[in-house]
């Protein structure tokens, strides 16, 4: 005889109901499906036969992270072991779960079969809609809160599981670099148009966008311009011979006369493109100090600004460390491989990658064949990246060697080191790396504890209680330690 169970997990806690006549329940599934609404005609389907709720918010919490992870926890353990019998070769138990991770956690703890296929699925939906009718001193606004809170709860562990290797920051400040790039670059071609009206032979002096702003801030009204401004001029320009050819060429210059209003607007301009271009590298320095704490080994293989590129294109760092190398190496070029797919032409050989010095560098017959190598190793950098406990930037070195003896080896032929003998020497630098940084935690911690135990004397000395080199002070904890461990032997 077939017993079927399915377990439910709620916000309040976990239940576990017995579903009357399955085997016919299973054959009839358009029934079942109609039934789900109808708390009447549900209730000769399903009936429940135990509820274990939670103790705490805490407990709760806790249990649904170890469901979501699909492990078992030790109340639901102990929960349906007592609920559920035990199955033998008359008695076949069956329990229905919503999770399969977790059915095969349980098979494996309980020994008990799991399945959640068929009329499941329909079954544990009935459940969900009329569980505050199933239990008794429940109610939907009560069910409603629970879930709520708990929903609440466990979306704000899940938003701070680690701040300081939040990859959010890095796919702002990319699009915001990318931005800025963009706006400078139209700020200073504007104030090149406008200031030119008044001083045209400039921007052949002067060809930089953050230097002719600049310059133009200082210059104003080039009738106004001396050798007394020179000095100032070196330092902006970095050139002697530029910063005096810029004042010969304003004494002979064919634009026209301006406004001390119109002067006045063209400065404010240049001082706000001053400004972005100023805050561009402070923003390029914070990106690098992200990278060097989020994705270390992505960053020292192919630059902070195309490993941002590419984590901000997957949406996360877990995103692209799950990606293959083939999906790495066209990230950024999906419209002209979709294009090829379509007219049944040549597929891109590289998107974001293309920005990185590697394919720059080599030759036009290589490049596609640098591109698929570099985007192999830049998809092990961020699965490193990405599951590693502590940070360090030897896997990225090793694989950017790696990257440069290819190069090599395309150029003349020098057989490079093979992929596992590099990995076995950075596995070894990086345990060493380890090493050294856990040998570091407990020295601190030694040093406290001695200093603590030698105020505690002093502190006794005076007060004149110290007996056989341990204070009153001391001793009582440890009295209360020896009764609290024999009320829990006494529990036991």
């Amino acid at each position: 005889m077939l017993k079927f169970y399915v377990l439910f997990e709620h916000a309040a806690g976990y239940a576990l109901f017995a579903v009357r006549e399955f085997e016919e329940v299973g054959m009839l599934l358009p029934q079942v499906e109609a039934s789900v609404t109808d708390l009447s005609r549900f209730n000769s389907v399903v009936k429940l036969v135990g509820f274990s709720p939670f103790k705490t918010a805490l407990a709760a919490l806790e249990s649904i992270n170890n469901i979501s992870e699909g492990v078992v926890p030790e109340d639901l353990q102990l929960f349906l072991d007592s609920c559920i019998p035990k199955s033998g070769k008359k008695n076949k138990v069956v329990l229905g779960v919503a999770d399969p991770k977790l059915g095969a956690s349980i098979t494996e703890a309980l020994n008990i079969k799991c399945d959640h296929t068929g009329a499941i699925p329909e079954i544990i939906r009935g459940i969900r809609f009329h569980f505050h009718s199933l239990v008794k001193g429940f109610t939907a606004k009560s069910s409603g809160i629970a879930q709520l809170g708990l929903g609440h709860s466990y979306s704000r562990a899940k938003v701070k599981f680690n701040v300081n290797r939040v990859d959010n920051m890095i796919i702002q400040s990319i699009a915001l670099l990318d931005q800025l790039d963009k706006d400078i670059n139209t700020f200073s071609m504007r104030i090149r148009e406008w200031y030119s009206y008044h001083f045209p032979e400039l921007v052949k002096i002067v060809p930089e966008n953050y230097m002719y702003a600049k310059v133009a801030k200082l210059i104003k009204n080039r009738k106004e311009l001396t050798n007394e401004k020179l000095e100032t001029l070196e330092e902006i320009v970095m050139d002697s011979a530029k910063a005096q050819a810029i004042i010969d060429a304003s004494k002979s210059s064919m634009g026209m006369d301006i406004s001390p209003v119109d002067l006045l607007n063209i400065e404010m301009f240049a001082a706000r493109v001053i400004a972005l271009a100023d805050y561009r590298k402070q923003l390029a320095e914070y990106l690098r100090s992200k990278m060097a704490g989020v994705a270390p080994n992505l960053a020292t293989l192919i630059g902070d600004q195309v490993g941002a590129r590419l984590i901000a294109h997957a949406g996360s760092l877990t995103n692209l460390a799950k990606y293959p190398a083939s999906t790495v190496q066209i990230l950024g070029a999906e419209k002209a491989l979709f294009r090829a797919l379509k007219t049944k032409g040549n597929t891109p050989k590289y998107g974001l990658l293309f920005h990185s010095s590697f394919i720059g560098r080599a030759g036009t017959k290589n490049k596609g064949r640098i591109s698929r190598y570099l985007a192999n190793k830049c998809s092990i950098a961020s699965r490193i990246d990405c599951f590693t406990d502590t940070p360090t930037n030897i896997f990225g070195e090793k694989l950017r060697q790696q990257v440069e003896d290819r190069l090599k080896f395309y150029e003349t032929g020098e057989i490079p080191k093979k992929n596992i003998d590099v990995m076995k020497e950075a596995l070894e630098e990086a345990a060493q790396v380890i090493a050294s940084i856990e040998q570091e935690k407990p020295k601190k911690k030694k040093k406290k504890d001695k200093k603590r135990k030698s105020e505690v004397l002093e502190n006794g000395k005076e007060n004149g209680r110290v007996e056989n080199g341990v204070t009153e002070e001391t001793e009582e904890p440890k009295k209360k330690k020896k009764k609290k461990s024999k009320n829990l032997d006494e529990d036991e």
